[in-house]
């Protein structure tokens, strides 16, 4: 979610794809012979949800990966949150421009381990802070890639958390799904900042531009 990570990533894809290759060859020529794969019909056990969370679904491939395919979930937590879920579906769009494979995010945590986890790209010290005195706090950032409904609820209280913060009233022209967008990327010290007319910089001006360009599609996404 910082201001420089959409930079960074598009630096060091090449590398990190050339990475992840080599991994998924070298682990395939390691892998122990004598273990069969699941009999047809069954499938492996995914991560448990949190309590009250939607059932996680499977991680698709990099390519497939869609955020309207999360759009139920999304629509609950507003709900739930008290946010706009298009909004959230903004945002989600606006953090699918990296491939979201479990086995990628760890991979690249190796090159960055600063990186965020999960659909939502969320670091640790701010999933750590969300959680608390919710019904995840006993969930771990490490189970973000692969528990994606667990994301959304991540995202969707943050954005309530971000929006608590907001003054009542602000001088500069953002609404405030501007600027829960933009506390989202860049922190709830720049939001505020923004909202009393601080100059957006080249990264965040890119993020809000983004989000207006995904706000129909979240809106088609989520409906009415």
């Amino acid at each position: 979610m910082s201001e420089s990570r959409a930079g960074g990533y598009r630096r060091l894809f090449l590398v990190v794809v050339f990475a992840v290759a080599v991994y998924v060859v070298v682990r395939a020529a390691h892998t122990p012979q004598g273990h069969s794969p699941p009999p047809a019909g069954k499938t492996l056990p995914t991560p448990t949800a949190s309590a009250g969370s939607p059932t996680p679904s499977a991680s698709p491939s990099p390519a497939s990966y869609d955020p309207a395919t999360y759009a139920g979930q999304v629509r609950a937590r507003a709900r739930q949150t008290g946010v706009s879920a298009q909004l959230l579906m903004a945002i989600l769009y606006n953090e699918a421009y990296k491939p979201h494979d479990p086995a990628f995010e760890r991979a690249w945590q190796k090159f960055k381990p600063d990186a965020a986890f999960g659909i939502a790209n969320m670091h640790r010290a701010t999933f750590d802070e969300v959680r608390q005195g919710r019904d995840f706090a006993d969930r771990n950032w490490q189970d973000l890639p692969d528990d994606r409904g667990l994301a959304v609820e991540a995202e969707a209280w943050y954005v309530h958390d971000l929006a608590t913060r907001l003054p009542a009233h602000w001088s500069a022209p953002y609404s405030e799904d501007e600027l829960l967008a933009l506390g989202y990327d860049a922190g709830p010290g720049n939001m505020l900042a923004f909202a009393r007319g601080a100059s957006l910089g080249g990264d965040a001006r890119s993020y809000l531009d983004r989000l207006h360009g995904n706000w129909a599609k979240a809106k088609a996404a989520v409906g009415p």
